[in-house]
């Protein structure tokens, strides 16, 4: 994992191509810059645990003077519109903005590239109006990874019934590209589609009401669940113990610790480990060369945007052990506690 974020380091640092579409850039000298980061919500707990902090350290090293500008949505796209209006009024020189709605930042998106501000989106995508430069892990990929994953499972097990499927927000361009993922690999399994949901705002409250509807109209049909990520996942998870009923293998998405938790006591089938750290830092560097004037190139292109699409890894009981703590990644300490330390010791986590 350290060979593959030198990797990423050196791939965002090097070379200073052409990029987005040419209007854009800040340019001069970078001493007290501003830069703003803008993140979506408060249901998903990876940004204030592990982005913020951790473009914030990048963007420390890199420029000690600059001064990032934090603020999160909370689901909310008008408000994102106003912590973007505020962000430009105090003179930021680039924005980095994981869009709570992807149709409506496209205003956000014009706005800055008007006043010669470059705009990076983060994590999910903008595909109405082309941002200057796209990072993320590689969404299709990731639905059509946890959503096989789970399919070779219930093979291997000659399970028999159907799948329902847990997408997240319909506002969200990458939750969008998670769900054709997830029909890549279920459509053909031969394991029938029972029912599918788009889960407003990614809630898990939402996604666990929806499931419970689901639990009492096909019973024992259900043999797994395709969450979109860990909190929809969770949500899932929760419905069917509330049924009283057994938890057939549920997918997640981001590693968080809970979802580490689950896997450890045999709740939640899969998650997938997609290093924040990674991301975090390669759009650090990219705001940080913008802002410097100059227009990183992309490896790949998303919606006309030169992106990063980094390939993230599936977690199971059977490897979580080497991704997520021999890595580093996590702590067993803030996973192995009370009632899921006698799993982890069962898995030689310590």
């Amino acid at each position: 994992m350290a060979v593959l974020a030198g990797s990423v380091l050196a791939a965002c640092g090097s070379g200073s191509g052409s990029g987005g579409d040419g209007n854009t850039g800040g340019g001069g000298s970078t001493e007290n810059a501003k830069v703003a980061f803008l993140m979506p919500d408060l249901a998903s707990t990876r940004y204030e645990l592990q982005d913020k902090p951790l473009f914030e350290a990048k963007m420390k090293q890199l420029c000690p003077s600059c001064e990032v500008i934090y603020q999160n949505a909370d689901s909310d796209a008008a408000k994102q519109q106003q912590q973007a209006n505020s962000a430009l009024a105090q003179g930021v020189k680039a924005i980095v903005i994981d869009p709570v709605d992807s149709a409506a930042a496209a205003t956000i998106v014009k706005t800055a590239q008007s006043q010669q501000v470059p705009v990076i989106a983060y994590d999910r995508p903008i595909p109405a109006t082309p941002a200057d430069h796209y990072i993320s892990f590689d969404n299709e990929k990731i639905g059509a990874m946890i959503a096989q994953s789970l399919v070779d499972h219930l093979k291997k097990e000659n399970a028999e019934g159907g799948i329902l499927q847990v997408n997240g927000s319909p506002t969200d361009a990458a939750a969008g590209l998670i769900k054709k993922g997830i029909h890549s690999a279920v459509d053909p399994s031969g394991f029938k589609l029972l029912a599918e949901y788009d889960t407003p705002d990614w809630q898990p409250e939402k996604a666990q009401t929806w499931v419970s509807g689901q639990i009492t109209q096909f019973k024992d049909q259900i043999v797994g669940v395709v969450a979109a990520n860990d909190g929809t996942g969770g949500g899932s998870i929760a419905a069917f113990k509330a049924a009283g009923t057994k938890v057939p293998p549920i997918t997640g998405n981001d590693a968080e610790i809970a979802a580490a938790q689950r896997i450890v006591s045999g709740d939640q089938y899969n998650t997938i480990s997609k290093p924040i750290k990674i991301v975090a830092e390669a759009a650090a560097d990219t705001a940080y060369q913008f802002m410097q004037g100059k227009k990183p190139a992309g490896k790949d292109t998303l919606y006309n945007t030169p992106s990063q699409l980094f390939v993230p890894t599936v977690v199971t009981k059977e490897n979580i052990k080497e991704v997520l703590f021999d890595s580093q990644i996590m702590k067993a300490a803030d996973v192995c506690t009370g009632e899921y330390a006698k799993g982890c010791t069962e898995l030689g986590i310590k």
